[in-house]
Formats: structure tokens, sequence, C-alpha cells
């Protein structure tokens, strides 16, 4: 039950941060102070936020749905894939001067809470 609630939060957390990709790519990445301002820029965004978070919540919800090993490899995928975004940030506070904490160490959080509950939950 706790697997369950926890694969399909990420799935929805994924099906929204893809969903919003591909509706207004430019808007998405704006916060970071990134300009989505030419056709190439905007696929981009849609492509890596758009359309790969949606394939994630898709496998995350159909690894809630199902037991066995192949669900368990796509679950540590993800929960690895979470933490290395989380550990890019990181690194980039050692290299970069400080950010505020919305919008790197928000989502910091968000990638290093959902990883540890993959991980827990796996």
């Amino acid at each position: 039950m706790v697997r369950t609630v926890v694969l399909t939060a990420t799935g929805l957390f994924f099906t929204g941060m893809g969903l919003y990709a591909l509706a207004a790519p430019a808007r998405l990445v704006r916060p970071f102070g990134i300009t989505a301002g030419t056709p190439s820029a905007r696929s981009e965004v849609r492509a890596v936020y758009g359309g790969f978070g949606l394939a994630v919540a898709a496998v995350l919800v159909w690894s809630a749905t199902t037991t066995g090993e192949l669900g368990r490899g796509v679950v540590l995928a993800v929960a690895v894939a979470l933490a290395g975004m989380a550990a890019g940030r990181a690194i980039s506070r050692v290299l970069d001067a400080p950010a505020a904490f919305y919008p790197v160490w928000f989502y910091f959080w968000v990638e290093t809470l959902a990883a540890a509950a993959l991980f827990a939950v796996n």
C-alpha cells in the first residue's frame, strides 16, 4: 500500500511536470533564468521535461500495479536518476554562487525526498 502511494505520488509529479512542459515550455524553465525563445529550445524542453517526464510517470504507474524484478528495476532507476539530479544541484552549489531557495533548492529537496522515498519502498 505505501509503495503504491509513493509510486503514484511521484508519478503524478512527473505527469504534472511533463504536461506543463509540453504546454508551456518557456514558462517551465523561466524560474531558472533560462529562456526558451526559439523553436529548437522549446522542442528541447518539451522533449526532456515533457516527453521524458511523462514516460517516467508511465513506468512508475505501471510499477505501482505490478510485482516482480522489472518493476523494482524501474523504481531503482528512477530513484537513482532523482538522486543524481539532486547531486548535480549540490555540486553546482560548490562550483557556483549560492542560489535562492526557489527554484534550485526547492527542487533539490523534491528530488532528494522523492529519491529517498523510492529507495525506501523498493
